[in-house]
């Protein structure tokens, strides 16, 4: 393994002949590398992609044992067995019809869902401007290379304009570079968020679908009460 110092030199040295614009994707490289390490975290603290618990409880409260499946749910980390406890207690207080439930779990998963989402934007911003950021750094250096081919004069060197060029598509290579796995990981991310989402409408319309009877309680006996009062 080369030490440190010649791992710093050759940075240097690369950081040096790519000019301003390797220097700039380096450093969004490194706050990428963050995020995603800070979204990984995220993601396994909360058990995204974790359905076993929530599954076992949308069964148990299809067989009756409401309270078990509660109490199962609740136990969950992650945004399905959080959103299923909050189903399953709607129902249970047996207060609200069935669109109000959907409503109250609508507002839930979709805070959850925010929560995993953040960092989303920037992640995909360093995908699409990472590559134009090279192309500009790969213009700029064409630009810089013509520069000198044109005040060497006469005497031209044909190494002079290879190797200006080389120097300007180096920018172009650190751009795909950095664009190419944040954008791949962005996808896993995305694709990770998007089940989870369709989970939660499923394992919940479950639940909705097998206490119809009893969310729609608390709407009949209102009307009832009112037909009483108005006769």
């Amino acid at each position: 393994m080369p030490p440190t110092s010649t791992i710093i030199s050759t940075i240097g040295g690369f950081l040096q002949l790519g000019g301003p614009v390797v220097s700039i994707l380096l450093a969004v490289s490194i706050m990428s590398l963050t995020v995603i390490l800070l979204k990984t975290y995220q993601f396994s603290r909360a058990g995204v992609g974790s359905r076993r618990r929530s599954e076992q409880a949308v069964s148990l409260f299809a067989s009756g044992r409401v309270c078990e499946a509660h109490d199962l749910a609740a136990q969950g980390r992650n945004p399905t067995s959080e959103t299923v406890a909050q189903a399953i207690s709607l129902v249970m207080s047996n207060r609200l019809d069935k669109h109000a439930i959907e409503e109250r779990i609508a507002r839930v998963a979709t805070a959850r869902l925010h929560e995993l989402q953040s960092g989303f934007r920037f992640l995909d911003a360093v995908a699409q401007l990472s590559p134009l950021m090279g192309l500009f750094g790969t213009v700029l250096g064409m630009i810089e290379a013509f520069k000198n081919l044109q005040s060497a004069g006469d005497a031209v060197d044909p190494s002079i304009l290879a190797g200006g060029i080389w120097v300007a598509l180096l920018t172009t290579a650190v751009g795909l570079a950095v664009a190419m796995p944040v954008s791949l990981i962005l996808t896993w991310f995305e694709t990770r968020v998007e089940n989870e989402r369709i989970a939660i409408e499923t394992l919940t319309t479950d639940i909705l679908a097998g206490a119809t009877p009893l969310v729609t309680a608390p709407l009949t006996r209102s009307r009832t009460a009112e037909a009483q009062l108005a006769t």
